[in-house]
Parts: structure tokens; C-alpha cells; sequence
């Protein structure tokens, strides 16, 4: 078999957490599987990284110097505990000095230049994965498990949209193909960066915060992996987030559908684009944790598993914003719905959620909270003429409100799911402002406000339960 393992960043976080990441690599390459290992910078890395480019940019140069010492002290410190004194420790301490004096040099650039861009700050970033990666296959190596690592770069090829790329599959298959496949056929355990990618041009790319796991997918897809492993630190997929409801507990199963709703409206167990790079293959994804590694998971597949219950999970997202445009001459004029998601994408939004009434006289939307005011400026750019004419009213920003989410691919095709939810909502006093459900009936969202979010989710989360065992 072929495993691809994706390792998060407390799962890399210390000596003992890499010492837990040998064990299970070891134990897998023992049984005679081959392995691809995607890790994460350490725990807190990627923050230090981005707050240095704002130092840089801002001339601080002992804000970033004071960075690197302490990356550097964090990496020694554990590469002296995890490895003793000898030619292999004083290899991978040399790397990551190396590395720390590339990053330097870039911070120097940056404050001479006074200029923070996009591209700068995917250099800097990718500094945290290209230093964990060396740590974790020295810790390999010395417990005698032949490990090489690799930045994901030299693979993982992109487009040039800097902080959010994207990849471009059929030259990185080309590249996987006829470079890192010969590596794993003789043996080799590669530890790829996560996270990262490069330009055509060899410009270092990142694929988004989380990217780590939408990397560990690319690279189980292009290597044909017979299982994609991401390791974190929670059992696996719940039926709720344990800090709202302790009573959460993990889902067996899950579908490749019911995840990534999950995904994209709140769970942070997973990337929101993971499922995307191995749908077509059906390969499975198992959601485990490294710190309780005797635990099997959740296993994430292509088809979904009746359940007791029509519900399996409830999500939430905060920090969001609700949009709404209305007039009553919006009715039957066509193109104002076309137009205002226009200027949202203008503005840099990504939409969360649509919901219109029947009379055409309002729709609204959800953004986050930090792109709503621009959201709305674009909004009454775009529609300044209607706006002027008195066709629409007025563009409304409410920002006290969350985004509740009931998954479930049972939920298709059954009579009255929609009907007991906010019957559930209704019974506890919670005022819905909004919904939507998807043609794919796998979830349905609806928004309240931001002080019925606990409530709200507790007493979903009561039809979620019915199903799974104790």
C-alpha cells in the first residue's frame, strides 16, 4: 500500500508530538507500506512568519531578527532532543540555519523596500514548513527510516495567485510522475512541505491558511495513494464543535459530500478544498489523531451511510456579516442579483450564503466580517443608478449574527427535516433571519443572531445525537 500522512502543526508542535509522528510513519513502513509524509510548520511558526513581514515592511529590523533567533532556538532546541550529538544533527541544525539566514536576507530586502506584497509574504511564510520538514526527516533518519525532505515546489506547480493559489494538476502530475514516484519506489520516505507550491517561474506559492491538508490530498491524488491519513490533534470529524457542546463526540463516517459542507461552514477539522483532489479517484481520508494514535478515526468515502437520524452534524461559523439589498423596484428587473455578487467579487468576498424572497423585493447574503464594509461600497457603486431612482431602498450591513449548519446526506430526499429544525428553533425562541438548502439536500443553513448561537447549536445538536452510539 501507499499512505500519504498529512501532519498539522501540534501534531509537529514539539519533541514529544515528532516523536509520536516516527512511531506511526515507522510502524507503517514496517508492515511494508510505502509512505508520503505532508507536514505543517510547528505549531505557532506560520503566525510568528506573518507578523515579521509587517515588522519588515515597517522597518523593524529587530522585530524580525528577534524572529529568527527564536525560530532558530525552537528548531535546535528540538532537533538536541529528538537527536544525539553526531553528523546527522549537526546536518539538519546547519538547514535550518540556513534557511533562517535566506529569510533574513528577504526581511532586509522588505525593509529596505518598505513594500509588503502578496508574493513577499509567501516567500517568508514558507520558511516554517521548509524548516519543520527538515526536522522531521532527521528525526526519521536517526530511528532508521529512510527519509528525504522535499519542498513541495519542486512539484506542486501553481498559478501566480499569491496567498490563495491554485494548482496546476497536469504539470505537477508530470512532475510527481517522473520525479518524487522514483524516490518512493526505492524506498525513500519523502517529507514534503504542506502548504506550499511555486510558480513556473519557481516563485514560492501558498494554497491559503489550512493549506497543509488541501497539499496532503494533491499529493495522495498524484502519487494514486491508496489512503489519505490527515493526522491532527482531536479523535476526528464531530458531531459538533466540543467547545460549544460538550457532549460532541466523533462520527464513524462521513461522506466526501457531508465533509465538505462541514468544512465550509465552520468545522476546522478540515481544509474546505481536501475532498476536491481525490473525488475522482474515491480514494478514502481518515481524520486521526496523532496524540491517541490506537484510535481508528472517522473515514471519510464517496458514498454516504444511512444514519438513525436524518442529521449527523451541526456547525457554526461567527464573525460574519448579513447583507441584505432591497426596494420594491427590484421586482422583475433582471441583472440586480447578477450585479451585486459581481461587486462583492470586486470587493474580494467569497458569498457564504444566498437567500432571496419569493417577491423579489429583497435578497441577502453572508460575508465575513472584516470584508462587509467593502462589500457594501462596492454594492452602491455597482447600483448607483437604482439606488438614485429609488428602486432599491437601501444595502443593510448586520453584523451580529452566525451561520448555523445542519449536514446530513439522509437529509435528501426526507419529508419534514426542514420542518423539525426550526421547529427546534422555534420551541427554544430562536429567530431565524435566513436560510438556504443546497439542490443537494446534504445541509441546510440558516442564520440567527450571534447570542443565540450556543443555544442554538446545543439544541440541534440533540437530533445529531439520536445516531451516534456513546
Amino acid at each position: 500500500m501507499l499512505i500519504t500522512m498529512k501532519f498539522g502543526g501540534t501534531s509537529v508542535g514539539s519533541p514529544e508530538a515528532i516523536t509520536n509522528v516516527v512511531k506511526i510513519v515507522k510502524q507503517e513502513v514496517q508492515a511494508g507500506n510505502a509512505v508520503v509524509v505532508v507536514v505543517s510548520a510547528m505549531s505557532g511558526v506560520t503566525d510568528s512568519l506573518l507578523s515579521s513581514v509587517k515588522q519588515a515592511a515597517s522597518g523593524n529590523k529587530w522585530g524580525y531578527l528577534s524572529t529568527a533567533d527564536k525560530l532558530r532556538d525552537r528548531h535546535e532546541d528540538t532537533l538536541n532532543q529528538l537527536l544525539p550529538p553526531g553528523e546527522l544533527r549537526e546536518k539538519a541544525i546547519n538547514q535550518i540555519k540556513s534557511l533562517l539566514v535566506e529569510y533574513s536576507e528577504i526581511c532586509n530586502a522588505v525593509s529596505i523596500l518598505t513594500e509588503e506584497t502578496p508574493r513577499i509574504a509567501d516567500a517568508i511564510v514558507s520558511y516554517g514548513e521548509r524548516m519543520s520538514a527538515r526536522l522531521v526527516a532527521a528525526a526519521l533518519n536517526h530511528h532508521g527510516v529512510k527519509a528525504e525532505a522535499h519542498d513541495a515546489g519542486d512539484y506542486l506547480l501553481t498559478d501566480d495567485r499569491f496567498q490563495s493559489a491554485t494548482p496546476i494538476w497536469d504539470e505537477t502530475q508530470v512532475r510527481v510522475d517522473r520525479k518524487l514516484m522514483p524516490l518512493i519506489e526505492q524506498g525513500v520516505t519523502p517529507v514534503i512541505t504542506g502548504f506550499i507550491g511555486a510558480t513556473a517561474s519557481g516563485a514560492i506559492t501558498t494554497l491559503g491558511r489550512g493549506g497543509s491538508d488541501y497539499s496532503g490530498a494533491i499529493f495522495a491524488a498524484a502519487t494514486n495513494s491508496d489512503e489519505l491519513i490527515i493526522w491532527t490533534d482531536v479523535d476526528g470529524v464531530m458531531t459538533t464543535d466540543p467547545r460549544v457542546d460538550k457532549r460532541a463526540r466523533v462520527l464513524p463516517y462521513v461522506s466526501y459530500q457531508e465533509v465538505g459542507e462541514l468544512a465550509f461552514y465552520g468545522a476546522k477539522v478540515l481544509h474546505p478544498k481536501t475532498v476536491q483532489p481525490v473525488l475522482d479517484k474515491a480514494i478514502p481520508i481518515r481524520v486521526r489523531n496523532t496524540f491517541n494514535p490506537s484510535f481508528a478515526g472517522t473515514l471519510i468515502g464517496p458514498e454516504g451511510a444511512p444514519s438513525a437520524t436524518i442529521i449527523k452534524a451541526v456547525t457554526s461559523i461567527r464573525k460574519v456579516s448579513l447583507l441584505t439589498v432591497s426596494g420594491k423596484g427590484m421586482i422583475g428587473v433582471p441583472g440586480i442579483a447578477g450585479r451585486t455578487f459581481l461587486a462583492a467579487a470586486n470587493a474580494g468576498a467569497s458569498i457564504l450564503m444566498i437567500s432571496q424572497s419569493s417577491s423579489e423585493q429583497s435578497f441577502c447574503f453572508l460575508v465575513t466580517d472584516n470584508s462587509a464594509e467593502q462589500v457594501k461600497e462596492s454594492i452602491e457603486t455597482q447600483l448607483e443608478s437604482e439606488i438614485s431612482a429609488r428602486d432599491i431602498d437601501r444595502v443593510d450591513v448586520r453584523d451580529d449574527v452566525v451561520i448555523i449548519t445542519a449536514v446530513g446526506a439522509g437529509m435528501s430526499g426526507t419529508p419534514g427535516v426542514a420542518g423539525r429544525v426550526f421547529s427546534t428553533m422555534g420551541n427554544n425562541g430562536i429567530n431565524v433571519m435566513a436560510i438556504a438548502q443546497g439542490s443537494s439536500e446534504c445541509s441546510i443553513s440558516f442564520v440567527v443572531a450571534e447570542a443565540d448561537l450556543e443555544r442554538a447549536v446545543i439544541k440541534l445538536h440533540d437530533l445529531a445525537l439520536e445516531s451516534v452510539p456513546v
